[in-house]
This record gives structure tokens, C-alpha cells and sequence, in this order.
């Protein structure tokens, strides 16, 4: 009588929780609208035949006008023009203010796990920065610097520091309860060490995902300093400004709202996909 002796499969690898989220229903469809809304953008100056603040005698044109697939705003410019170049001016600023303000926020964390006393320095920073509303905030920056770019880029990123010092610090903590930890430490590995190649690559997943709600967050901390005219100097299109001009004109040319008001939902809409899909497989 013979025994056959066979080997136990090994147990399937799980996908990188990042690949498996984009693979979800979620995660195609967020990416998807981000994708299509950031393409418009960046090919701005090609889909768009007329530039952003050439005026005509075509004041609040309708839809489908020659020449004006989308009409025209109430000086004669070209709608499609400006919502593209303002689309092309509101990733301009959101791609360097929350990275910005993601990194500023990971130093403060940083330095806060150094030591107990940088620790309490530092949420203090974070709870004085929070205490301020955004919109005060926004106008006292704007009222020193004028309004531009560069006071959206600093308000955004300031909103942003405290909300990623205070989840990278807790992530820390709480990695640095963890045996794989304790076990570094009792091999005689060195704290910076342990940080960086342990600590800091496990509390990095819940970052990514908070990337993704920032940049929908500044999607509106812009359109309402534009709206509120403390964003981005005239005739600059960006959504927030186009949408802020269309106000007095919704009930004679509602097409003038309607461009940036589907394009904002659907940039929010697609990052809000992207981030809940990221947030569930890394959370499984």
C-alpha cells in the first residue's frame, strides 16, 4: 500500500491593496472622471479654439452657436474656452498646494515623534491653525498678499498641514505599540532606523487616501475664494470664477453655470470615488 504525499498550494498572494482598489467598480469609475476631467485640462490649449479672454459681440450666446459649442459669457468669451483653461488653472493649483501642504504636515509629524516637548509645540500649531475658520483665514492672507494664486496655494496648504500631522502622528504612535517594534528594538536596530524602514512605510496607507479627500476639499476652498472674488485676479478663468460671473445671468443664460457646476461634480465625484474605493481595500 503506497501513501501519496502531496504538497499544500500555497496560499494565493493578495494584490497591492492600491491595485486592487483602482480595480474596483469604485475605483475605475473615480479614476475615470479624475482622468477625463484632468485630460481637459491639460489639453486646454488644443480642444480649445479661442483663447480664455477673447471677447466678441456674442454676449451670452446659447449653446451651439457657430464657433461656440458651449456659448458664450456675458463679454463675448468663448465658455468652453474658460471652463478648460479654468479647469487647466484649478489642477495648477491644487497639485502644488496639497502636496505642499502634505509634506509640511509630515515634518511637524515627524518632528512632534522626536521628542515629548516638540510634540506639544506642535498641536498646539495644529490647534491654532484649526481655530481659525477657512474663510477668515483665506481673507486675512488675501488682504496681506492681494488676491493671485499664490494666497489660494498658501490657504489650501495651511488647511491641509494639521490634517496630515495629526494622522501621520497617530499612525506613528501607533505602530510604535506594535511587536514588530519592540522586536526591532530588543535586535538593537536604531530608533531612526526603525522609523523609517518600519514605522513610516506601515503608517503611510491611511496618507494616500487622505491625498485623495484633500484634493476634493481644495477643489472647493478654490471655487469659493473665487466665487468670493479672494481667489485667482480676473480675467484668469478658473471654475470658481467662471461660476461666480454666471450668477446674476442664471435665470437668462443658465448655460453659463452649467459647464463648471458638471465639472466640479464630477472632479469631486471621481476623487471621492478614488478615495472611498482606497480606503476599503486598505482597510480589509
Amino acid at each position: 500500500m503506497t501513501t501519496t504525499l502531496t504538497k499544500a498550494a500555497p496560499p494565493l498572494a493578495r494584490r497591492h491593496p492600491y491595485r486592487a482598489a483602482l480595480a474596483t467598480a469604485r475605483g475605475r469609475t473615480g479614476i475615470a472622471l479624475v482622468g477625463f476631467v484632468v485630460l481637459a485640462g491639460l489639453l486646454a490649449p488644443l480642444l480649445a479654439g479661442h483663447g480664455p479672454t477673447d471677447q466678441s459681440a456674442l454676449a451670452l450666446a446659447g449653446p451651439g452657436t457657430p464657433g461656440h459649442p458651449l456659448g458664450t459669457d456675458d463679454l463675448g468669451r468663448d465658455l468652453l474656452s474658460r471652463l478648460l483653461h479654468g479647469i487647466r488653472a484649478d489642477l495648477g493649483i491644487i497639485a502644488v498646494a496639497v502636496p505642499l501642504g502634505a509634506v509640511l504636515g509630515c515634518l511637524f509629524a515627524l518632528a512632534a515623534a522626536a521628542h515629548p516637548v516638540a510634540d506639544t509645540v506642535v498641536q498646539r500649531v495644529f490647534d491654532l491653525v484649526l481655530a481659525f475658520p477657512g474663510l477668515i483665514l483665506a481673507l486675512a492672507i488675501t488682504a496681506v498678499l492681494g488676491p493671485g494664486r499664490l494666497p489660494v496655494i498658501i490657504v489650501i496648504a495651511l488647511a491641509e498641514v494639521p490634517v496630515f500631522g495629526r494622522l501621520l502622528r497617530t499612525g506613528i504612535l501607533v505602530q510604535r505599540g506594535r511587536e514588530y517594534v519592540t522586536a526591532a528594538r530588543v535586535g538593537g536596530t536604531s530608533g531612526g532606523r526603525i522609523l523609517t524602514r518600519h514605522i513610516l512605510p506601515n503608517a503611510a496607507d491611511p496618507l494616500v487616501v487622505q491625498v485623495a479627500v484633500s484634493l476634493t476639499v481644495a477643489v472647493f476652498i478654490e471655487g469659493a475664494m473665487s466665487f468670493l472674488g479672494v481667489g485667482v485676479r480676473p480675467p484668469e478663468p478658473t471654475l470658481g470664477a467662471v461660476l461666480s460671473q454666471s450668477m446674476p445671468y442664471l435665470a437668462q443664460a443658465p448655460h453659463f453655470a452649467a459647464g463648471p457646476l458638471v465639472t466640479v461634480t464630477a472632479l469631486v465625484l471621481g476623487l471621492s470615488l478614488t478615495a472611498e474605493a482606497l480606503n476599503r481595500e486598505i482597510r480589509r
